[in-house]
């Protein structure tokens, strides 16, 4: 069973994506924005109060999109909504580098993510254990996720043999990815995969494993002959920074992919809401609301596809490794 190292290998997502997460806070802009609608209205300034309204609008929309230090806790009463502000830990700093390790929304709804995949896999695995009946409920579904990863993706990427010992690692990025991206879509909730900086988090374990396979596969002495390309010495200046680049472009793929998708339906979402307060009329609510909906819907969709495409593609760009190695053994034969 794969269930229990799905639950290791969690761990590690977890504390990578923690490290690298920086904190965006808005507080400050927010207050900014306050302080000059009070101002503007002390001095009875209706334009610059309306501009200033205007600007506190566009933050607070913001602030359900970006990090922050403060959660919000849902209550009936909108004027007694409940804040959390979060501790900050302290800054580190290496060097010239600043390191803030602040604990953020983002974080928080990490550890959330974490959590849940801990308590599904192991309730599952927990299920699957206690007899050879045929799975049922979250077990049921738990296990088509994994024959869909392990037999579409993980072996015909990566063949029998790294398709199954890689299988933890695969099924914990689909899970992970997909628990953060749907605790975007609750109510109060944070995309954390809407962060770059945890998106680049698990871009990064995803690089040390496409490089760790093709190690593994060629060798540290093939790994390092693959950067000429197989090309004549005389292009080796060339082929050299090319095959450098082309290293790292795929986990800054894997990257930006993802965040930009995961950001990209919530700011769709808040700005066709946004109309309603900038037209200030109710005809354009009765079309913002449905669309908002219908966009809402595609966003649950996108969770799974997002999850789907980050976990393919890392396979398949650790095929590429494989399949290298497996030429040069061919050549070499011949």
């Amino acid at each position: 069973m794969v269930f229990p190292r799905v639950r290791l290998v969690a761990s590690t997502f977890v504390l990578v994506a923690i490290l690298v997460c920086p904190a965006f806070a808005v507080d400050s802009h927010a207050s900014g924005a306050d302080t000059a609608v009070a101002g503007a209205h002390n001095r009875g300034d209706v334009a610059a109060a309306a501009q200033g309204e205007e600007h506190s609008n566009q933050v607070d929309a913001i602030h359900h999109v970006v990090d922050s230090r403060e959660i919000e806790i849902p209550w009936p009463n909108r004027h007694l909504t409940k804040v959390i502000h979060l501790p900050s830990v302290g800054t580190f700093h290496v060097g010239s580098i600043s390191v803030d390790m602040a604990i953020t929304k983002h974080v928080v709804f990490l550890w959330v993510a974490a959590i849940l995949l801990f308590v599904v896999v192991s309730v599952a695995a927990a299920k699957r254990s206690r007899g050879t009946d045929p799975p049922r409920g979250i077990t049921n579904l738990i296990e088509i996720f994994v024959a869909f990863i392990r037999d579409e993706i993980t072996v015909p990427s990566l063949g029998p043999h790294y398709g199954r010992v890689l299988l933890p690692y695969f099924l914990t990025a689909f899970f992970f990815i997909l628990f953060c991206n749907l605790l975007g879509l609750v109510p109060y909730g944070s995309t954390a995969t809407g962060n770059i900086s945890v998106t680049a988090a698990l871009a990064t374990l995803s690089f040390f494993v496409i490089q760790g396979v093709a190690i593994s596969g060629m060798g540290f002495g093939g790994w390092i002959k693959h950067l000429t390309g197989g090309v004549h010495w005389a292009l080796w200046p060339i082929m050299i920074p090319v095959e450098i680049m082309g290293l790292f472009t795929k986990p800054f793929a894997l990257c930006v992919r993802l965040f930009a998708n995961m950001t990209a339906g919530h700011v769709v979402i808040l700005s066709i809401l946004g109309l309603i307060f900038i037209f200030r009329s109710v005809a354009v609510a009765g079309l913002a609301v449905p669309f908002s909906v219908f966009i809402y819907l595609l966003e649950l969709l996108v969770a799974f596809i997002q999850a789907y495409v980050f976990t393919m593609l890392s396979a398949v760009f650790a095929g590429l490794g494989v399949h290298s190695s497996h030429d040069s053994e061919e050549a070499e034969a011949h």
